[in-house]
């Protein structure tokens, strides 16, 4: 295969995936006050998740350095003929420029840097396209067009078990947050432009599962011949519950779960689900 896709660890894209595809993930960095993490890679979903709920303060992530992309730019543009690096929102992270500045230092012509402007497997659904159509013997110029339809129609509507993140991360404002709390509010979000904004809300954790599939039917198209991603931050009881609902109103032509990593877990916090799609 002459092209070699690149994405970083925001995308949580399943393992399986990764290896089926040959995909090159770099991982961010989760900072905890005892150490510093690899995502995905030094720590599990699992384990990421119980220092995260026993931690007294919100870790923090740090993006890929321009070293690091350039040193993984150099080994590709050796057994390759064209890279393309596929990042998550340059508006939500520092890691695309990084991978600009990599590609400026290298001087070459054969390296594409393409912004999803999503986050999450919202990223990773449009990584998985990039890798078949490599695997399938497309071009660059064909895949990037494909790319950027995709990035104009991918969804991502979520919803979060705690405002505490939210808040600890600057998203929403403590007094928002504290009477969200006692409210039972339940935001369900979507990213805008590359940024998380808020859709709707609803009181109680019964009635978020409905009014996301109420979302979902509104804003897709022909979801019943799409494949689509479901993700979780370490909450497989709602997951279940999702995925069989999903099944029932939406049937869709397959599902793919995902864990949501340290990357976005850390600003969602766990307990967090969320469904992407086309519109």
């Amino acid at each position: 295969m002459s092209i070699k896709i690149v994405t970083d660890s925001l995308s949580d894209l399943p393992k399986n995936l990764i290896k089926e595809f040959d995909i090159e993930v770099l991982p961010l960095m989760v900072i905890f006050e005892d150490a510093e993490y690899r995502d995905g890679i030094d720590l599990t979903s699992e384990e990421f998740y119980k220092k995260l709920r026993a931690s007294s303060s919100i870790p923090k992530t740090s993006q890929i350095t321009p070293a690091k992309f350039k040193e993984v730019f150099e080994k590709y543009l050796n057994t390759h003929k064209d890279i393309i690096y596929i990042s998550g929102s340059s508006r939500a992270t520092g890691t695309y420029q990084s991978s600009i500045i990599a590609k400026d230092l290298l001087e070459s012509e054969n390296i594409y840097i393409f912004d999803t402007m999503a986050l999450s497997f919202g990223c990773g659904i449009i990584v998985l396209k990039a890798a078949q159509m490599a695997k399938d013997g497309n071009s660059v110029e064909e895949i990037l067009l494909e790319l950027e339809n995709m990035r104009n129609n991918v969804d991502h509507i979520f919803t979060v078990d705690t405002l505490e993140y939210l808040q600890k991360g600057g998203r929403i404002s403590s007094t928002k947050a504290a009477i969200g709390t006692i409210l039972n509010i339940k935001p369900i979000l979507t990213v805008e432009e590359g940024l998380v904004s808020q859709l709707d809300q609803v009181r109680g954790k019964k009635k978020v599962i409905s009014k996301m599939i109420e979302i979902v039917k509104k804003r897709s198209n022909d979801i019943q011949n799409q494949i689509i991603g479901v993700s979780h931050a370490d909450n497989e009881e709602l997951l279940n519950e999702f995925k069989k609902v999903i099944k029932e109103e939406l049937n869709p032509k397959d599902i793919i779960v995902t864990n949501i990593g340290s990357a976005i877990g850390t600003h969602a916090g766990p307990g967090t689900i969320a469904i992407f799609y086309m519109k």
